[in-house]
């Protein structure tokens, strides 16, 4: 991840983009954090990927087979369960809501006209611009 990605957010949508990555094709761990890298996660690794991997499994979202490679140890193939595709489809439906909220939001700072310097709250205990205190009188 960059350093300008907010992790929470990508915390909050990194399932949903593993979800839809295996949709298109299965893909063992390594293979997933280059796709990811290569849609522009460039910081992502793969102890963030795997766990997120082991979870989608364990909630039966993914499931996985071993594949024997010819450059070493088998390889864990993971693909979506029909239950993971029904999970995609409400991902990808909460995130269009969502998407259009915050869009809709920020949309209205670009056209508002900048706020006005608004007046003192004359119950405020604590002016915002101190008056100057007296000098201190001379002994002339």
């Amino acid at each position: 991840m960059t350093p300008d990605r907010d992790t929470q957010l990508l915390k909050g949508v990194l399932p949903m983009l593993v979800l839809a990555l295996l949709a298109e094709r299965e893909s063992y761990g390594y293979e997933l954090v280059t796709r990811l890298h290569d849609a522009g996660l460039v910081g992502m690794t793969a102890g963030t990927v795997y766990p997120v991997l082991n979870r989608l499994e364990r909630e039966g979202a993914v499931a996985s087979r071993l594949v024997a490679s010819p450059s070493g140890p088998a390889r864990k193939y993971y693909r979506p369960t029909a239950g993971g595709a029904a999970e995609l489809a409400d991902a990808r439906s909460a995130w269009a809501d969502l998407s259009r909220t915050v869009a809709s939001v920020l949309a209205r700072l670009d056209a508002a006209p900048a706020p006005a310097p608004s007046d003192p709250d004359p119950s405020d205990p604590t002016p915002s611009d101190p008056a100057p205190s007296d000098p201190a009188p001379s002994k002339e």
